[in-house]
């Protein structure tokens, strides 16, 4: 039986440990030559393999991809394109396959979250049907740390540190001027169905009249009058109100705090900023003088302070991803499993693609204070071991961090026909 060669595809957002997890795939295949060929990376994500638009990264030096482990953002490019079911566009899968063949591709490594995870799985079973049967094995990533089984997402820890830590420094600079000029402080960072997000600002304080005195959960129904009365009664026992609001904040019906009215390339609700329009709502009521700040892809790609656990879990991910490969497994996702909370303990696991699949996974209820402003004991348990640990990136003389950028040489197309996506 000949070597296969592998896929592998970033998908969706980046973050500041994704190269992390295509390191330790790219890096553990080359110590399994025997049974896994090169690996070919999708430029700009699976539109890439539909492209027949493959880098072929052997030709990259292990010094470069070793340098994949402390680099931000998606080396080889992503996309937010979702494969279509099969039978609304039988073309594509069609399509995938005769590339994979071409190329003799026999695994499919797809790092992403639970859309992602959903195409990984239906590869898996339509390249049986279609007589090219591909090894898929999902490669979980997401920020908003909403993947089920898993107890953590790769890129949330680091996020979750950034957000913390702006949270607090934030807070300080609020707290030095408040007498005289700012009086509320809005901080809106990611997170659309999900609070994860938002929840680790609530790190940034330990005692009651701590910042964030607010924090806002797509999970619990925003109330306008609550809302405002609690900033109001922050002023005047603290002197100044700080708040970090999740991107998906939303009314009791559903409707987004922040709609801004359009869809993205997955169907989901485009949000306009919810920082903004909270601003609006305590000029206007309250007549405070306020600021505001979107973390936005400043919290995404912030490698410069990356959690030190994050990092090396999104490294194991890659590497035991290939792992299963090659020792028969398919149609799984590798899983973070907890083994203690204190202190710190975690294995590796697996679960099933079929489960994965477009599920997410909310902040459960115990995790919000009562008050539905903040986070509970049990909930910090939980983040304090994400953020913990640096894993600074080696920087220039220049005084800025010395990330890689790869070279990304194209394979030669072996079909005819180009592809339109």
């Amino acid at each position: 039986m000949s070597i296969k060669n592998a896929f592998y595809a970033q998908s969706g957002g980046v973050t500041a440990v994704i190269n992390a997890s295509a390191c330790g795939i790219i890096e553990t295949a080359r110590q399994h030559g025997d049974k896994i060929g090169k690996v070919y990376a999708g430029f700009n994500g699976i539109i890439g393999a539909l492209r027949e638009e493959l880098i072929d990264t052997s030709l990259e030096s292990a010094e470069n991809i070793a340098a994949l482990r402390y680099t931000p953002s998606g080396a080889f490019g992503s996309c937010r394109y979702k494969l279509k079911n099969f039978e609304e566009n039988k073309r594509e899968y069609e399509r995938l396959i005769a590339v994979f063949q071409a190329h003799d591709i026999g695994y499919f490594f797809y790092n992403g979250g639970g859309d992602s995870q959903d195409t990984a799985y239906k590869v898996s079973q339509l390249s049986e049907k279609m007589g090219y049967p591909i090894t898929c094995i999902g490669v979980p990533k997401t920020v908003d740390n909403d993947l089920p089984f898993t107890d953590c997402c790769p890129g949330f820890g680091s996020v979750a540190k950034y957000v913390a830590i702006s949270t607090k420094e934030a807070a300080m600079d609020i707290a030095s001027m408040c007498e005289s000029s700012t009086k509320v402080f809005i901080l809106e960072v990611m997170g659309r169905h999900a609070g994860w997000i938002a929840a680790a600002g609530g790190l940034a304080g330990k005692n009651h009249d701590e910042a964030p005195h607010i924090i806002l959960f797509p999970e619990v129904a925003f109330d306008r009058e609550k809302f405002l009365a609690r900033v109001e009664d922050s002023v005047k026992k603290n002197g100044y109100c700080v708040i970090v609001a999740s991107e998906g904040t939303q009314y009791e019906d559903g409707r987004f705090v922040a709609d801004a009215g359009a869809k993205d390339a997955f169907g989901h609700t485009q949000l306009g900023g919810v920082a903004p329009t909270l601003a609006n709502m305590v000029k206007q009521t309250l007549g405070y003088k306020y600021h505001w700040a979107v973390a936005d892809y400043l919290q995404r790609s912030a490698r410069h302070i990356a959690s030190a656990t994050d990092v090396d879990q999104a490294y194991a991910m890659g590497k035991a991803a290939v792992e299963f490969a090659i020792n028969g497994k398919n149609s799984v996702m590798p899983i973070i499993v907890r083994e203690e909370s204190t202190p710190y303990k975690w294995s590796v696991g697996e679960a099933p693609l079929s489960q994965v699949a477009n599920q997410e996974k909310k902040m459960p209820i115990h995790y919000i204070t009562d008050d539905g402003f903040g986070i509970t004991a049990e909930c910090r348990e939980y983040l304090a071991p994400l953020i913990r640990g640096e894993d600074y990136p080696p920087y220039d003389e220049s005084g800025l961090p010395c990330y890689v950028k790869l070279a990304n040489t194209l394979v030669e197309k072996k079909l005819r026909t180009d592809f339109e996506v």
